[in-house]
């Protein structure tokens, strides 16, 4: 194969198995775009792929039989689709600068979902800016409630939308509505004392089924955002198993933070001699003990003050 793979594969295009074709990869930080961009990956797809195009786990495109030649055309053709969708890039008309980092996937959120707590897109968007481009290997996901319709346990980093309920007891009238709710559809954190509801805080995932249900609105979502960060989920051969609880009520600027120091944490600690120059977070904790990582990830974060770091952490899942 005349091709340099490495500088391919840094330019997110994929090796294929047809000789002398390549796949160009489409990252859509959030999942999220305007519809316009479709019409030009069909384009890049019809003229210079196979008229094929795949839609990734990852929620992003990729565009399958591509030959070699054709990369700089494809590079300009995409150069639209990185401007409107915001990626970082070094080089414009040259394509995106890096793929280790992946796309940052996201559920719909709540300019669509009504459990939602937040907007994940946003959110995701603004992560992809502060970590990308970057080479290592770190997958990251967002939802927007504890329904978690987005998998995000199976990420090294799992963002899961809380809101703190906020009760009004002078428009309570007893009904039990989000009790019962909480009861069948959440954890039962909610019950009743001399028939006016009462709260188990520590219970408390911060679902919003209470707000939903409340026919009265006494109860309503707090203004402040908050988050359930997961850490170190994974699939494949050697060991898969879901993400961790590390940090109840975070916010967004600590969570974006955490994720650039457990960068460097990574630079520090990674074993070079892995496949590919590249291994995985979890297993880099699972060496130098999570109390190391720990103290790189919260260094100069500032948690609100309702934050419960949750520690020591341990993983179970799969071993073979």
């Amino acid at each position: 194969m005349d091709i340099n793979t490495k500088k391919l594969k840094k330019n997110a295009f994929r090796v294929t198995k047809h000789r002398g074709l390549t796949a160009s990869r489409v990252r859509v930080p959030g999942g999220h775009l305007e519809a316009k961009y479709l019409g030009m990956i069909q384009d890049i797809a019809e003229i210079y792929g196979n008229g094929l195009v795949h839609m990734t786990t990852r929620q992003g495109f990729e565009i399958p039989g591509i030959r070699f030649a054709d990369i700089p055309k494809v590079n300009e053709m995409l150069q639209p689709i990185i401007d409107g969708l915001g990626i970082n890039q070094k080089v414009s008309g040259q394509g995106y600068p890096a793929a280790g980092t992946r796309n940052i996937t996201a559920c719909v959120g709540n300019q669509v979902c009504p459990y939602a707590c937040y907007d994940t897109s946003g959110f995701a968007q603004r992560i992809e800016k502060a970590i990308f481009p970057n080479d290592l290997h770190v997958k990251v996901a967002l939802t927007g409630c504890p329904n978690d319709c987005a998998k995000v346990r199976m990420h090294d980093f799992g963002i899961m939308g809380m809101t703190m309920p906020q009760y009004d007891k002078e428009r309570c009238v007893s009904c039990g509505a989000c009790v019962k709710a909480c009861s069948k559809k959440s954890v039962g954190a909610l019950g009743t004392v001399n028939y006016k509801v009462v709260k188990d805080a520590g219970k408390c995932i911060g679902c919003g089924e209470c707000v939903l249900h409340c026919p009265t609105g006494a109860w309503t979502r707090s203004h402040e955002k908050y988050y359930r960060l997961t850490l170190f989920g994974r699939t494949g051969k050697k060991n898969p198993r879901l993400g961790e609880d590390f940090i109840k009520w975070a916010d967004e600027a600590s969570i974006i933070k955490i994720i650039g120091n457990t960068y460097a944490y990574v630079e520090k600690y990674i074993d070079r001699s892995a496949p590919g120059g590249k291994e995985h977070i979890g297993y880099i904790v699972d060496r130098t003990g999570f109390e190391e990582f720990k103290k790189w990830a919260l260094q100069d974060v500032e948690l609100p003050v309702q934050a419960e770091v949750y520690t020591p952490l341990y993983w179970q899942g799969v071993t073979y």
